[in-house]
């Protein structure tokens, strides 16, 4: 008796190909929250150093939004605390900055709250 086999590799990559393509999106979601959040921090770092040189609130707003290099840099939130009215030599000054992250996995978004909120902050002393 001869079995026909002909059909059974098609049946099998049928089966793994949804699996595999779940894990290869949910690998480049992870790498867009990774560098995403690696570049949100770095942006905190280099607006806070404004703060610390005594600038504006405006002028460090201006700036974040600049430096962001992301999808949408409009829905960047910009916190400072003490606000610059409040701010003397001596004193420190956090920044604050705030940004949503859609993911693109199908099932993974049902489990996790989506869009991810990535927040950083960064505290310097003001010259």
């Amino acid at each position: 008796m001869i079995k026909e086999e002909r059909g059974q590799s098609l049946v099998e990559m049928a089966l793994l190909l949804p699996v595999l393509l779940l894990i290869l999106v949910g690998i480049i979601d992870f790498g867009r929250l990774l560098y995403s959040y690696s570049h949100l921090h770095m942006a905190t770092q280099e607006t806070v150093r404004l703060g610390g040189l005594g600038k504006s609130d405006s002028e460090i707003t201006q700036f974040a939004k600049e430096y962001i290099h992301l999808s949408e840099p409009g829905t960047l939130t910009v916190s400072i605390s003490p606000n610059e009215s409040n701010r003397e030599s001596g004193d420190y000054v956090t920044v604050s900055l705030q940004y949503p992250i859609e993911l693109l996995t199908p099932l993974l978004s049902e489990v996790i709250p989506n869009p991810i909120q990535l927040k950083t902050d960064s505290t310097i002393r003001v010259e």
